[in-house]
């Protein structure tokens, strides 16, 4: 994907949030109190796909948008996971904020406010960016509103013309019901690679089966790695389709697993590993991050 003998470069676009982690020692009791573990991290997907960039060791940079008076904590933040921020301040929202509780099996729920996120602009977008990058990714999340989606589609869009391979991640299959699913597709139709989970290809495809899913996807992207959570993970193109278990670990908290295994797949990819030598690397990457709170490396 790239012929750079130098390590290929990686914007990735979208959010920056801050993750209250919601860990209850039972079941929720309405109207009374459960007794849990609360802890606050640096989150939000693209921003988490950008630290797991960086600890594969590729150089990366994020733009986002969060609020003003957070700039500098979030940049430093960003620089200590090893991210070079590309953040704007804005002065009518605060950074985005996302409560997320984990049931005892490790799966999440989400309440969020997106925040300071739903005004990225195209001035956050500059098209000097684009020089000499190798890899545009998009978060989803910053499609969802109008105004983001606008700028984001234009960079995109740019970005393809000169070459540089752009890749997505849906992000959320509750936004992708709000939005359209035939909407997003349409969005992000010349994609090089889509990432869905396992609940966004069904969303996406309008199909239960999962070769049904690929089949729908795969005649709409080139390269399609759906995510399926402890059950692993598959990739296929229009010839070739492939599978990888994830390996047995003991999960605590699946946030990040996702962005963790998309990073561990490119950076392969844009190391011109095969596609089962990406999926090996990803699944491998994505249980590791459900051994610790947090959705970013380095934090057991």
């Amino acid at each position: 994907m790239t012929s750079s003998a130098a390590k290929p470069r990686v914007l990735v676009i979208g959010d920056v949030m801050t993750d209250v982690i919601v860990r209850p020692e039972g079941p929720i009791v309405l109207g009374s109190d459960r007794r849990a573990k609360i802890e606050l991290h640096p989150g939000g997907s693209a921003s988490n796909q950008a630290a797991w960039f960086a600890h594969f060791g590729l150089p990366v940079a994020l733009s986002a948008r969060v609020g003003q008076d957070d700039v500098a904590h979030q940049e430093a933040q960003l620089r200590a996971a090893g991210v070079t921020p590309l953040l704007s301040g804005d002065a009518t929202r605060v950074t985005g904020m996302l409560i997320n509780i984990i049931a005892p099996n490790g799966e999440r729920s989400f309440l969020t406010d997106r925040g300071a996120n739903e005004n990225l602009s195209a001035s956050d977008l500059p098209l000097s960016l684009l020089a000499g990058l190798d890899l545009v990714h998009v978060s989803g999340y910053a499609l969802f509103a109008p105004g983001p989606r606008a700028a984001v589609m234009s960079f995109m869009a740019v970005a393809r013309s000169r070459g540089i391979t752009v890749t997505v991640d849906p992000g959320s299959v509750g936004f992708l019901e709000e939005v359209g699913p035939d909407n997003f597709l349409g969005w992000t139709r010349d994609a090089a690679v889509l990432f869905p989970n396992a609940d966004e290809a069904a969303c996406l495809s309008g199909r239960s089966d999962p070769t049904a899913q690929i089949h729908f996807l795969v005649q709409r992207y080139g390269l399609v790695v759906v995510k399926r959570g402890a059950e692993g993970a598959e990739a296929a193109t229009p010839a070739v389709r492939l599978r990888a278990a994830a390996p047995a670990v003991e999960a605590i908290d699946t946030t990040g697993a996702g962005d963790a295994f998309l990073a561990a797949f490119l950076t392969a990819r844009l190391e011109n590993a095969a596609i089962d030598v990406c999926l090996k690397r990803g699944v491998e990457a994505g249980a590791d991050a459900t051994t610790r709170f947090g959705g970013r490396p380095g934090k057991g």
